[in-house]
């Protein structure tokens, strides 16, 4: 606890306190009248918001008045309009947005669910979903599932309860709950999920195609034994690779799948079955898994594309994992996914929206971690 002290006035016949300099020693400089300074200073007293009973006053009119003609809820007499509008500009009136919304029955925001924030994937798609909302004077909420497919329903239900639309991203709920919450009549678009039948908006990224793109590339360089690092069973993205590795018997391609993950932990660890697996090239759920694969596999003693080719997905530059930049992976362009997204549910929340999936298709990037076999196969 801090205490003051008072002045010494020893030896001073006339008990006045001696003059109190300031730190430099030096005596202080006379005050311009009207200021302060040091701890003696006062804020100055802060300027009172002009609220909407200033701009009632001012006008002559009620405040509910005001009210509808800023949030043009309802027809308004044109001159008290007029004499609405320029109290506004006289005073600098600024209206709350959110209350004006509020006032025409929308939350002036768009709720966003996704499964891991802590996956670089989803950031990327929700500074592009973030952007399209300003540009339509929106705010963004983000819920997390953490991977629970379970919770997802109740947190989507409580994002309509506070928002005038919501983005599904890379949901892993079942058919059976999308189905209940596309009865709500609630604005809802789905972000890498196609559920045939199902009349929600869909935005998504062509995986078949990709892993379709990463299979070919794998057997012009001669590969015919390939193990899959397995995502989340809950994810229609995984769904759609396996399907694609399904189809690759038609290349000659003979995929494992070996169920991980979609952590770089996750990858690491499965590195010994992929050892054990015999293969000669592995393919990961996503980018993460495939970094996590290769330390394990490079650690054992493999060189990586020399003894072992990893090809990852999603294509996520790590600044401080160098290895990230090095590695073959089927790129997607994340910031245009979210932009769409976010673009297909302003339109649904503003006219009638079109239901017909977008499909953003991927690129195979051809780098350092995918390479012939070692011993070409029979």
């Amino acid at each position: 606890m801090a205490t003051s002290k008072a002045p010494d006035t020893t030896g001073n016949p006339g008990g006045s306190a001696e003059p109190q300099l300031p730190g430099d020693g030096l005596p202080e400089k006379p005050r311009t009248p009207g200021t302060a300074s040091g701890s003696a200073a006062k804020k100055a007293p802060r300027q009172r918001r002009v609220t909407i009973t200033d701009v009632g006053t001012a006008a002559g009119v009620s405040t509910s008045t005001v009210s509808r003609v800023l949030n043009g809820t309802a027809r308004v007499d044109p001159e008290l309009v007029r004499r609405v509008e320029s109290a506004v500009a006289e005073l600098g009136y600024r209206p709350n947005a959110a209350a004006q919304g509020l006032a025409r029955g929308e939350a002036g925001a768009i709720g966003v669910l996704v499964p891991d924030l802590a996956n670089p994937y989803f950031p990327d798609v929700l500074k592009s979903v973030s952007a399209v909302a300003r540009s339509n004077g929106r705010r963004v909420m983000v819920m997390e599932s953490d991977e629970d497919a379970a919770s997802e329903h109740e947190l989507a239900e409580d994002l309509m309860r506070c928002c005038d639309g919501v983005l599904l991203c890379s949901p892993r709920m079942d058919r059976t709950a999308l189905i209940d919450l596309s009865l709500r009549g609630h604005p809802v678009v789905l972000v890498n999920r196609i559920v045939p039948g199902l009349g929600i908006p869909s935005v998504s990224v062509d995986f078949y195609g990709g892993m379709t793109l990463v299979c070919g590339h794998l057997t012009q360089l001669g590969h015919r034994r390939v193990a899959y690092l397995s995502g989340p069973e809950a994810s229609w993205a995984n769904a759609e690779r396996i399907r694609a590795f399904d189809a690759a018997a038609a290349f000659g391609v003979d995929v494992t799948v070996i169920p991980c993950g979609h952590t770089a932990r996750h990858g690491y660890a499965a590195a010994d079955a992929v050892r054990d697996s015999g293969v000669t090239a592995v393919v990961a759920y996503n980018d993460l898994v495939a970094l996590g694969a290769v330390t394990a596999l490079e650690e054992s003693g493999l060189r990586v594309p020399e003894d072992m080719s990893v090809i990852g997905c999603d294509d996520i530059s790590l600044d401080d994992l160098p290895s990230s930049r090095r590695l073959t992976t089927a790129s997607l362009a994340r910031h245009e996914l979210g932009r769409q997204a976010a673009q297909t549910l302003e339109a649904l929340m503003t006219a009638e929206g079109d239901t017909e999936p977008r499909v953003i298709p991927m690129e195979l990037r051809v780098r350092h971690t995918s390479a012939p076999p070692a011993v070409p196969a029979r």
